[in-house]
């Protein structure tokens, strides 16, 4: 770029108003790695009549920006570096208006000329496009207001969360099989959300993405909702009209890895500059893509702005931040001698760990009502505690023991059961060292895995009788719960992210009466303290019998802050039991409340008949019984009328 050039670009610079513009105190936070609002700066501002472009490329030999305000041509404006030394390149271009795409034109310091997209860019072509878009965001007028003031009042881990997660792209399909877009898919999934009675939708990434086959986890657009389904302000409307439905939404955010598309980030100014530039540190051999450099400051910068973003733009009440444990550890899908170990000999990632307790620790300082949920496949210590006692800081992780060995106990045939009773209820073992999230996600359903119908084993109406049992054992175990789309009304093929979810199923009544199922779980659930209130401590939780594995039978109390209890007892054999005892804490009437063997839901129709008394007969520890007749591979919750246990 020549002498020209920059007094031209700084020229033009001199007339953006000074709250658009880098300051002092910018600089030394990004820097710094703190800063947590780089998407107010950096990228593409429109300006009134032109645009200010700034962007990272400490490496670069020149920049300047291409698009369609310029004939794409090179060179034509070119960015001025600015002089403090924070490699960061500015420029100020006239006549760019709202939906004109551009790129940035890198001359590396070898010679080589890179056509990026913005890292900041606020929206982008439809791939297989890969330009960015020069986009307001900022004009949508929300209407959720009593949504975002009550959530900000909440506790929310004291609160019942029933999360639906959805891949949005194969939830439901628009016309002529085309793909859904933002604002249909509100009005649909808001009704079926409410009417299902979930508390919360997880999104799976709708960060931009450039190849639709990995379902968003191989993100290039950090902030940018993509483009396959509508505009910026189109997502907006879909968060908002969720949240007018009473829907919280999480997003799936995914900071551990990147792809290397030659427009994304990777060697995004000829060097590794958002990546490790050594492959025992940088490349990913699992899913064949970079990793972040966390010891870079201003890429914790970077990430820690993307996170922030979703919270501040776009009003979302949580992310659920994948792949957490490939971050923690730095022999993490590696060999021995594939990976560099930490300053102290150790296989920690302790840039990770610091990142992640900053990403953590601004959260729920800017946005006390949402949560910062794991997905963290090991036993790491303290995942789900505060920073200040030595945690990550999240306020939830998803317990995937409790899903494997739960999946694995109920693909048995119910005859060896009693050989793997110890699956059943390990979880109860370590249920409250965390705050723990009860995931089936979209990962037990692909790659061969089946469906969960057809992981249940027995004939069809004992597969879906199976497939009862787990929702209710799941509803009724401590954690907060989340189920994969598809899922609460049984689908039997495995999840396709290029189908839809076959809806036509509902119309056999099996499938449906699954699904009414699942709603009224749901609905008990969200209605019934002792289900939620103390899903994290220990208190909330006692075992009635934990040790029946001869008959497969589990029977155990669920308790509220003020004592009211539920009596939960589930038979995992499709056999029916009657006179099976189960010792109660007091005398009195208890009420069946839910019976997954009730003929409304597919079932046989074995049950207590409304409810039973309790008898003056000692069994497990107590001096009071209920003589139950257990449904075959059934779950009844009943409740003692009137008052606290």
């Amino acid at each position: 770029m020549g002498r020209t050039d920059v007094r031209h670009a700084n020229k033009l610079l001199a007339g953006v108003p000074a709250a658009n513009l880098l300051g002092e105190q910018d600089i030394h936070l990004f820097r710094e790695g703190s800063h947590s609002r780089l998407y107010e700066k950096l990228g593409c501002r429109l300006d009134g009549d032109s645009a200010r472009f700034t962007v990272w490329a400490p490496n670069a030999q020149s920049v300047s920006v291409v698009g369609d305000f310029n004939g794409w041509q090179a060179g034509r404006h070119a960015a001025a570096p600015r002089a403090d030394g924070s490699g960061l390149w500015e420029a100020q271009i006239p006549g760019v208006t709202q939906g004109q795409r551009y790129k940035y034109a890198i001359r590396t310091a070898n010679g080589d000329l890179l056509d990026k997209a913005d890292p900041f860019a606020r929206y982008a072509e439809a791939p297989p496009a890969t330009a960015s878009v020069a986009w307001r965001t900022e004009d949508y007028v929300w209407s959720d207001g009593a949504w975002m003031q009550a959530r900000a009042a909440s506790n929310a881990l004291a609160l019942p969360m029933s999360v639906y997660e959805v891949h949005l792209g194969s939830w439901r399909h628009g016309e002529g099989d085309a793909l859904i877009d933002y604002r249909s898919a509100a009005l649909l999934l808001a009704d079926y959300l409410r009417r299902m009675g979930f508390t919360h939708v997880e999104l799976m990434p709708v960060t931009e993405h450039p190849f639709y086959g990995s379902w968003g986890y191989q993100t290039t657009g950090y902030f940018a909702p993509t483009a396959r389904y509508g505009t910026p302000q189109d997502f907006k409307f879909l968060v908002d009209t969720l949240h007018q439905a009473g829907v919280g939404v999480i997003l799936d955010w995914v900071p551990s890895h990147f792809p290397a598309d030659a427009h994304g980030l990777a060697g995004f100014d000829g060097t590794a500059l958002y990546e490790h530039a050594d492959p025992r540190q940088g490349f990913h051999p699992e899913w064949n893509s970079s990793i972040f450099n966390y010891g870079r400051n201003e890429v914790r910068a970077f990430l820690l702005s993307s996170g922030l973003f979703w919270l501040d733009e776009y009003h979302i009440d949580g992310l659920r931040v994948d792949a957490v444990a490939s971050m923690l550890y730095l022999d993490y899908a590696r060999q021995p001698g594939e990976w560099i170990p930490n300053r102290y000999g150790g296989h920690e990632n302790l840039e990770a760990i610091g990142f992640l307790q900053q990403l953590t620790t601004a959260a729920y300082r800017d946005h006390p009502g949402v949560q910062i949920i794991a997905e963290e496949s090991t036993a790491w210590p303290m995942v789900s505690r505060p920073v200040h006692v030595g945690g990550l800081g999240f306020g939830m992780k998803w317990n995937m023991g409790w899903m494997h060995d739960t999946l694995k106990y109920l693909h048995e045939d119910p005859i060896h059961r009693r050989w793997h009773h110890n699956e059943l209820i390990f979880s109860l073992a370590y249920a409250f060292t965390e705050n723990f999230m009860l995931p089936l996600s979209h990962d037990e359903v692909v790659h061969g895995k089946q469906s969960l119908l057809e992981k249940m084993p027995g004939d069809d109406w004992q597969k879906f009788a199976n497939l009862r049992l787990l929702f209710g054992h799941m509803w009724a175990h401590p954690g907060k719960k989340l189920l994969f789309m598809g899922g609460e009304f049984g689908q039997r093929h495995e999840w396709n992210h290029d189908d839809a979810l076959d809806w036509g199923a509902l119309a056999g009544d099996r499938h449906s009466g699954l699904q009414r199922w699942v709603e009224d779980l749901n609905r008990f659930y969200r209605g019934e303290p002792a289900l939620y209130e103390l899903d994290f401590d220990g208190a909330g939780f006692e075992w009635i019998d934990a040790k029946d594995n001869e008959t497969s039978v589990l029977s155990y109390l669920r308790k509220a802050r003020d004592g009211t209890a539920v009596l939960v007892v589930a038979n995992f054999t499709p056999v029916p039991r009657d006179n099976h005892l189960v010792g109660v804490p007091r005398a009195g009437y208890w009420a069946e409340r839910l019976n997954s063997d009730a003929t409304l839901y597919g079932g046989s129709g074995v049950g207590n008949q409304g409810g039973v008394h309790s008898v003056p007969v000692s069994a497990h520890g107590r001096f009071h019984a209920l003589n139950l007749r257990l449904p075959p591979l059934g779950l009844l919750v009943l409740k003692r009328d009137g008052g606290a246990e």
